[in-house]
């Protein structure tokens, strides 16, 4: 039997003022979704356990069978895993976003939709300015999801689990309150 799974990630979206309090995918015309829901089997189920972040990259590991409890360690890994980049045991793997930030507050964290082509340039300048320090390497991605690759022996310093915050979940936020806190956070930074 084959399934195929469409994951319409982030089709809820927000009510916005520009459609009187709607979301896009209320106003929108939707005949072939409208026709899956009416022809197919529709149900509720929750896929990310409650100990874990909701998000796109915890979901789809549970729906492909990986029990992300076990399996989640970040984003990063899984940009490595698709970008054919094998990590040494003693390497870590960041989600490297380009975004866009204006007195302080994250304003879009996709870097306006940057471009893979320019979003190359600014890692290869990474990769050059950082040069010199053995452990660390930039990879460029799709538009403004790349990769850092960092030897753990660089995130000693500090105390407590490393814990950093994806981008999107503070835009119009002020970013002092999210840099990296804990072991590691202070290179980082």
């Amino acid at each position: 039997m084959k399934y195929v799974f469409i994951i319409p990630d982030g089709l809820a979206d927000l009510p916005l003022e520009d459609l009187d309090g709607k979301t896009p995918v209320e106003v929108a015309r939707t005949p072939n979704l409208d026709r899956l829901a009416r022809e197919g089997a529709c149900g509720m189920a929750r896929n990310v356990p409650k100990s874990l972040p909701p998000g796109s990259d915890v979901a789809c590991l549970s729906l492909l069978g990986f029990d992300p409890k076990k399996y989640y360690t970040g984003r990063g890994p899984l940009e490595a895993a698709s970008q054919n980049i094998l990590l040494k045991e003693d390497e870590l793997a960041f989600r490297c976003n380009l975004v866009t930030i204006f007195q302080n507050k994250m304003i879009d964290y996709s870097g306006g939709h940057i471009s893979s082509k320019e979003g190359r340039v600014l890692i290869e300048k990474l990769n050059q300015t950082f040069c010199d320090i053995q452990g660390i390497s930039f990879y460029p991605g799709v538009s403004y999801r790349n990769l850092a690759v960092i030897s753990e022996a660089l995130l000693q310093e500090g105390k407590g689990e490393l814990m950093t915050v994806a981008p999107h979940d503070i835009l119009d936020k002020d970013i002092d309150s999210y840099v990296p806190k804990g072991k590691g956070s202070a290179f980082l930074i």
